[in-house]
């Protein structure tokens, strides 16, 4: 760092490693702790295991292939907009994938079931 009659310059952290290191320990000093609300509930939904055929039934039923809600306005034949598929946005979206692909799995693993019906 060098003194100025006015002001004190400070070079870069890239060529004072020690000053970097400081600014890091500074950051996660005053970094507040972040609480997951939804981390019980995305691991019980983990945590399922499909032990019939009807719950795997009703499973692979209320949990769509596909988002629901991606769509294309088409006016005159002509599209004019999309509208994004919101399922990404939801935070248990990896989870309910992952109990539905399970259900699935069930129905053709352990009760020989043809799935084609559900996608």
């Amino acid at each position: 760092m060098i003194s100025t009659q006015y002001q004190k310059i400070s070079f870069s952290p890239v060529l004072n490693p020690a000053q970097q290191e400081e600014q890091v320990n500074k950051k996660q000093q005053f970094k507040l702790p972040t609480i997951d609300i939804l981390a019980p509930l995305q691991q019980w939904l983990d945590s399922l295991e499909i032990q019939n055929r009807k719950s795997a039934k009703v499973i692979a039923k209320l949990i769509p292939a596909q988002c629901p809600f991606e769509r294309n306005i088409v006016v005159f034949g002509h599209k004019i907009a999309q509208i994004p598929p919101m399922c990404k946005l939801n935070p248990l979206y990896e989870q309910l994938v992952g109990l539905r692909f399970r259900a699935l799995c069930y129905l053709v693993d352990q009760c020989g079931e043809d799935i084609q019906s559900y996608c």
